[in-house]
């Protein structure tokens, strides 16, 4: 989670990430002689690759699997043990997974810097593992690139108004990001959705904790003209269960010339990307139109980080810091503990609520 690092570490991260995209050639052999593992049990283009040529441009190699069929987990191996061979394999664990907290729990046996889905990952892993995204959690390495694009691209992380449209419930970058720029002065946030896809109350409450202003829109219309970036999301099918539930919610959201006329002529727009057809093609040629050199930050964000994490400058706050409750489990069904049963029940406790430390899944006490 980007919450397990200081933002003086986040600003660092992006500021170094600058000097690489400008002196690429300085950095060219930095990783060499170093093995990356990326495990991915959900498919992926740009982070996968985006991480693959990061550490390539680095100097140094990458093993892993982007298919969990072509690998022994498809014969039944438990995270842990799969994280506890690889990293016997590699200097650093990059890991996308589709259950929350996987990350955080692979992280705690070795107690290494790590977060989500890929936290079981780290628990258990003998070298750093990096989170690329656990289910509808978070996805801490996008948020990266996203602070990357909005300072190359407006100069500034603070003083933003930031509208986030589509899928605000499942959308694990949203969540991410919220939760970042969160964390700078006088941010405020517009929240266009559905209300069936509006944004879990955990984020709401952590928006409310750092004194966020924010307010809630059905229309990209009303919205679009306050806005210095607008961060538009696809209606993810496969976070539904069920295709009549999906089909119900797509195209609600979709950005057209006629509503950019709207917006600010400096205003941004950005996407974690890939799109389905929330943004009409023929606004990639609108210079507001971010999307893809936010891909490409998404390199330059990885390729500090892979160096920042190899040379131990950037250290995380502890993985686990709540209390294990064996009677109490989570119910949240996409959460890594319901599959990985060996690991600790681990909750943080405020008033009535628990709160599970690997999904964030808000539990009521009866």
């Amino acid at each position: 989670d980007m919450d397990d690092y200081s933002v003086s570490q986040w600003n660092a991260m992006v500021k170094l990430a600058e000097d690489i995209m400008r002196r690429p050639e300085s950095y060219a052999d930095k990783c060499r002689g170093k093995i990356m593992a990326t495990l991915f049990y959900e498919p992926s283009t740009r982070t996968q690759m985006s991480f693959q040529t990061a550490m390539i441009r680095l100097g140094g190699s990458i093993i892993g699997f982007d298919n969990p069929g072509n690998s022994s987990v498809s014969k039944g191996e438990n995270l842990k043990d799969t994280i506890k061979i690889v990293s016997n394999y590699a200097d650093v664990l990059v890991m996308r997974h589709n259950q929350e907290g996987a990350a955080r729990a692979a992280a705690l046996s070795a107690d290494c810097p790590k977060e989500g889905a890929p936290l079981v990952a780290a628990m258990n892993a003998s070298v750093p593992v990096i989170n690329a995204g656990d289910g509808g959690h978070l996805h801490p390495t996008q948020t990266l690139t996203d602070l990357l694009t909005l300072k190359t691209e407006l100069g500034r992380l603070d003083n933003l108004t930031v509208g986030l449209c589509g899928d605000l419930k499942y959308g694990r970058t949203v969540h991410s990001i919220l939760k970042a720029l969160s964390c700078y002065k006088n941010n405020k946030f517009i929240l266009i959705s559905t209300p069936s896809l509006a944004l879990p109350q955990y984020i709401k409450d952590v928006l409310h904790a750092r004194g966020c202003e924010f307010k809630e829109a059905a229309t990209i219309e009303e919205a679009i003209g306050e806005c210095d970036m607008l961060y538009m999301t696809r209606i993810q099918q496969e976070r539904f269960a069920s295709r009549e539930e999906y089909e119900k919610q797509k195209g609600v959201y979709i950005l057209t010339r006629e509503k950019m006329q709207l917006a600010k002529k400096n205003m941004i727009v950005m996407h974690p990307l890939p799109r389905v057809n929330e943004i009409e093609v023929e606004i990639d040629d609108d210079p507001r139109a971010a999307y893809f050199r936010q891909a490409k930050c998404g390199m330059y964000v990885r390729m500090a980080l892979i160096l920042m994490t190899l040379n131990n400058t950037i250290t995380a706050n502890p993985l686990l810091t709540g209390q294990v409750h064996h009677e109490c489990r989570c119910t949240n069904p996409r959460c890594i503990t319901q599959t990985e049963h060996y690991l600790p029940h681990s909750f943080r406790k405020y008033g009535d609520i628990m709160i599970c430390e690997y999904c964030d899944e808000r539990i009521l006490l009866k």
